[in-house]
C-alpha cells in the first residue's frame, strides 16, 4: 500500500496537450512541483491526461481527492478546425447577406500566388439561409423578424442533419432584439439544437468578422462540449472531482461553463500558458522585454513581452499549415475576432518531417510524425527523418532514452532515415544532412520570431529569448545567432513550461459594448454607465467561478480610430471615471500608440468604436516561480561525455553532459549539454551557462572567432 508523503488539500494541476507529448505539472500547497511527460493519445486526448496524472498522484503521494483545481490547455478546438471534423453548422442571417463568409475581405495573403485557394467556409452555402428581418445602423427596426420563415428554414436545416446553428443578423451588435427572439424560438422548437448567437459571442461592428467568429464557435461547439464532458467523467472515475479550468487564447483562465458555451475564446489555448509563465519569469529577472520561443513536437511559436506585458491582439486568423501573422497580411484563414496573445507559428517542431521537394530543395515540415508513430528513432514504424532524428544523429540528445528514460530510442534508426531520404538524394554525408535539416528548421523558426519583432517594429537584438517546450532549449542558441540575440533563458521546467505557466495565470473574462460615436460627442456619464454595466457582468462571472470581490480586478480599454477609418487600436484606460482629463489622456495614449504602430499620427478627430472590460480573478494558490521547488527527479540527467557535432564543416567535439541539478550560479563554459527529465539544453562553443537564483538557466552568447 502506498503511504501518502504529502497528502494535503489544495493540490493544483496544469496540463497541456501537444502534438507529441502531453505535459502535466502537479503543484503541492507547499510549492513543491512534480512533472510528467506522457505520449499524446490522438484517438482520445483525455486518456494521456488520466495516465500522466495517475503517475503523478503516485509519485507525489497524494490522493485524487486532494486535487482542487485542474487548469487545462487543449488543442481540441484548433484540431477540430484543422481536421475539418466539426459539427454540421447552419447559419441564419439577414436576407441578402448569405454570402458574407465567401466575400470576406476580398484579400489574399500573398498577392502573386496564383495557386492559392480561399479556405472553404465551415458552413457550406446550402446550410446558410437568409431570414426576412432588418435593423438599421442606429438600431431601429426596419423590417420585423419573420418568425414563421425562421422556423421553416431552421426545420429544413435540422432535417438535413444540421446540429449546430449560428445566428448572425445585421446590426445586432447595436440592437440584439431580433437575435434574442430567434434564439428563444429555436430553443423552444428545437431543444437539441446547439446555438451560437452573435450578440452573445461577439457584439461588435464588422459583419464578416462577427459572422466568421460566431460560425467558428458553432462549428467547434459540440466537439469541445463532448471532449470536456468526457474528460470530467474520466477524472471523476479516478476520484478527481476538482474544478476544471480551461486556458483562453488571451492567457487567462476560463471556467468550464464559459469554455463549453464559447469555445472560440480557447482556440489558441495551449501556447497561451507558456506566455503567462514567461511574464512571471520576466518579472523575477527584471526582464521587461522578452521574446517567447516555444518549440514542441509539431510546431514552434513566437511572441513578445513588452513592458512586462504580453503582446495582445483582438483579432487573428486561424490557418492551415504555416501561420506567421502580420497586421498587414490577411485573408488566408478563418477570422476570429477575440482577444488573444499575438503569436506567430510555424510547422517546425521535433516531429516535423524532412523531405525533398520537386526542385531538389530540402524542406522541413509542416507535416509532423506526431506522437504516433513519432520520429524514426522511436521505432514505431516511421522511416522518414524528423528534426528529432537530426538532433539524435548530431549527438544533442541522449542516445538511449528520452523523457527521463521512459521513452527508449534508437540512433541507428535516425541514421538510416536521414541517409535514405536526405543524405542519399542530395549527395551529402550523414552529419551534413543532419545539419541541413536542423538549419532549415532553425531558419523557419527565426522567421516566426521576425514576424513578431521586425514586422512589429521591434529590434530582436535588444531582447533576450526565453525558450521552452521540449525542443526550445535544444535550438534556442542557434536561432538566437541567426537574429543577433546575445542572451537565452531556459526557464525552470522548460520542457513542461506551458503547463507550469497555466498555474501562474489569472482567470480572465472579456466583455465589449459597441459605442460608435465621435469621441468628442461622447458624454462622460454615458461612458461611465457602460463601463459600470460591463464591470458588473465581469464581477458576476468571476463570482460564479468562486472568486471573492477582493480577488477580482476590472481593467477597462477603448477601441479608437480616426473618423473614416475601418480599423481601430485598443488603448488601455487608467481609470473607469470618465472625466475630461481622462478623455484627454485617452487621446494622447492613442496618438502615441498609433505613431508606434504605423510610424506617424494625425490631429484628425477620433471615433470611439467599443468599450472593453477585462475581468480578472487572482487565485490565492497561483504558482509562484520565486518560491516553488521542482522535485529532484525532474532535474536529473546523465553525466558523462559524448561526441557532439556543432558545425557541418567541423569535426565532432567531445562534450560534457551534466544533469541540470548540477548547474550553479558560477558560469560554465560551452560546449555543454545539460540534461533533465523534460528537456535538453544545448550550450555550443563560444557560450557560457549558469543557473540564476530561481533555477532558470541563463546562456550568454559570445562573439565567435573569425
Amino acid at each position: 500500500m502506498n503511504l501518502k508523503k504529502h497528502a494535503s488539500k489544495g493540490v493544483r494541476v496544469g496540463c497541456d496537450i501537444g502534438g507529441t507529448f502531453t505535459d502535466i505539472v502537479l503543484a503541492m500547497p507547499n510549492g513543491r512541483l512534480y512533472v510528467n511527460k506522457t505520449s499524446t493519445t490522438p484517438d482520445d486526448l483525455g486518456r494521456a491526461i488520466v495516465q500522466g496524472l495517475g503517475s503523478l498522484i503516485e509519485q507525489a503521494g497524494v490522493s485524487p481527492g486532494d486535487i482542487t483545481e485542474i487548469v487545462h490547455g487543449t488543442t481540441t478546438a484548433s484540431n477540430t478546425i484543422l481536421q475539418k471534423v466539426g459539427a454540421r453548422t447552419g447559419v441564419l442571417t439577414t436576407e441578402g447577406f448569405r454570402d458574407v463568409l465567401e466575400i470576406g475581405r476580398i484579400r489574399t495573403p500573398t498577392m502573386f500566388d496564383l495557386s492559392w485557394s480561399k479556405p472553404a467556409p465551415l458552413s457550406p452555402r446550402r446550410w446558410r439561409r437568409g431570414i426576412r428581418e432588418r435593423i438599421d445602423a442606429q438600431g431601429r427596426i426596419v423590417t420585423p423578424l419573420d418568425e414563421a420563415q425562421l422556423l421553416d428554414e431552421a426545420r429544413a436545416l435540422v432535417d438535413e442533419g444540421v446540429g449546430s446553428m449560428a445566428v448572425c443578423f445585421l446590426n445586432s451588435y447595436i440592437n440584439p432584439v431580433h437575435e434574442l427572439a430567434a434564439k428563444a424560438l429555436l430553443q423552444a422548437n428545437f431543444p437539441s439544437l446547439l446555438l451560437s448567437v452573435s450578440c452573445e459571442v461577439l457584439p461588435e461592428i464588422k459583419e464578416y468578422e462577427r459572422t466568421s467568429t460566431t460560425v467558428v464557435n458553432a462549428y467547434i461547439l459540440p466537439a469541445m462540449r463532448t471532449y470536456l464532458a468526457r474528460l470530467r467523467q474520466d477524472l471523476e472515475r479516478m476520484g478527481v472531482k476538482a474544478s476544471l479550468q480551461v486556458m483562453a487564447s488571451n492567457g487567462g483562465m476560463m471556467g468550464i461553463a464559459s469554455a463549453t458555451d464559447k469555445p472560440v475564446f480557447a482556440v489558441a489555448s495551449g501556447p497561451a500558458g507558456g506566455v503567462a509563465g514567461a511574464v512571471e519569469i520576466g518579472h523575477l529577472g527584471g526582464d521587461a522585454d522578452l521574446i517567447v520561443f516555444d518549440m514542441g513536437g509539431t510546431t514552434a511559436k513566437a511572441s513578445i513581452i513588452a513592458g512586462g506585458q504580453p503582446s495582445l491582439t483582438n483579432e487573428y486568423e486561424f490557418r492551415d499549415g504555416i501561420s506567421a501573422p502580420s497586421r498587414f497580411v490577411k485573408g488566408g484563414g478563418y477570422v476570429l475576432k477575440v482577444p488573444a496573445i499575438d503569436i506567430a507559428e510555424v510547422g517546425a517542431g521535433g516531429g516535423s518531417i524532412a523531405w525533398i521537394d520537386a526542385g531538389g530543395l530540402l524542406c522541413v515540415g509542416p507535416e509532423s510524425a506526431g506522437a504516433t508513430p513519432g520520429p524514426a528513432c522511436y521505432g514505431n514504424g516511421n522511416d522518414r527523418p524528423t528534426v528529432t532524428d537530426a538532433n539524435m544523429v548530431l549527438g544533442y540528445l541522449n542516445p538511449r532514452a528520452l523523457a527521463g528514460g521512459s521513452l527508449r530510442v534508437s540512433p541507428e534508426l535516425s541514421k538510416a532515415a536521414i541517409e535514405r531520404h536526405v543524405g542519399g538524394p542530395l549527395g551529402l554525408d550523414l552529419l551534413a544532412a543532419a545539419h541541413g535539416i536542423r538549419q532549415v528548421a532553425n531558419v523557419n523558426m527565426a522567421r516566426a520570431i521576425r514576424a513578431v519583432t521586425v514586422e512589429r517594429g521591434r529590434d530582436p537584438r535588444d531582447m533576450s529569448i526565453i525558450a521552452f517546450g521540449g525542443g526550445g532549449p535544444l535550438h534556442a542558441v542557434s536561432v538566437a545567432r541567426l537574429l543577433g540575440i546575445r542572451r537565452v533563458i531556459a526557464p525552470i521546467m522548460a520542457g513542461v513550461f506551458c503547463s507550469a505557466g497555466m498555474l501562474s495565470a489569472d482567470a480572465e473574462h472579456n466583455f465589449v459594448k459597441a459605442v460608435l460615436k465621435p469621441l468628442a460627442g461622447c458624454a462622460p456619464a454615458e461612458l461611465g454607465g457602460i463601463a459600470a454595466a460591463l464591470g458588473d457582468k465581469g464581477y458576476s462571472v468571476l463570482a460564479s467561478e468562486g472568486y471573492q470581490p477582493e480577488d477580482a480586478t476590472i481593467v477597462l480599454a477603448a477601441d479608437l480610430r480616426y473618423v473614416g477609418q475601418s480599423s481601430e487600436l485598443t488603448v488601455a484606460l487608467a481609470s473607469a471615471h470618465f472625466g475630461l482629463e481622462a478623455i484627454e489622456q485617452l487621446v494622447r495614449d492613442f496618438q502615441a500608440m498609433y505613431h508606434q504602430t504605423f510610424g506617424y499620427s494625425s490631429d484628425e478627430p477620433l471615433e470611439l468604436v467599443n468599450l472593453r472590460v477585462s475581468a480578472r480573478g487572482r487565485s490565492k494558490h497561483r504558482l509562484d516561480f520565486a518560491t516553488c521547488q521542482v522535485d529532484g527527479t525532474a532535474l536529473q540527467g546523465e553525466a558523462g561525455t559524448r561526441s557532439v557535432s556543432f558545425a557541418a564543416n567541423e569535426a565532432p567535439v567531445a562534450t560534457r553532459v551534466v544533469p541540470r541539478a548540477q548547474l550553479t550560479q558560477a558560469p560554465e563554459q560551452g560546449p555543454l549539454v545539460i540534461e533533465s527529465y523534460d528537456t535538453t539544453i544545448v550550450v555550443p562553443p563560444h557560450c557560457s551557462a549558469h543557473a540564476d537564483a530561481v533555477g532558470n538557466i541563463i546562456i550568454d552568447l559570445q562573439e565567435q572567432a573569425a
